[in-house]
């Protein structure tokens, strides 16, 4: 029961805390920004099964792959895509501690 709590919570109140926290004149756009890196999960349409609750996303949907998270990363450096790259990386940290969660 806790481990969707912490999941979703990690997705969704994170970056919230981050946008209020580092970008409070516009804190609604990078939320929201951010909240696009959920985009990342359309990876998942091309598992089969698409959902598998026992299965662990990372390294295992292309979206998700090490290489991927590498370039998320990389997003984080330059300031245009900053808030890009942050949401992506809050989704592989919600992901990764819902592997460990498993």
């Amino acid at each position: 029961m806790l481990q969707p709590i912490v999941h979703y919570g990690i997705h969704f109140l994170l970056p919230l805390a981050v946008a209020i926290f580092f970008f409070k004149k516009q804190w609604k756009m990078a939320y929201l920004i951010m909240i696009c890196g959920m985009l990342i999960d359309l990876d998942h349409l091309l598992a089969t099964p698409m959902f598998d609750p026992n299965r662990c996303s990372i390294n295992f949907h292309p979206l998700h792959s090490y290489y991927a998270m590498v370039v998320y990363v990389l997003l984080l450096l330059p300031k245009k895509t900053r808030l890009i790259g942050l949401g992506l990386v809050i989704h592989i940290i919600a992901d990764s501690v819902d592997c460990m969660l498993m």
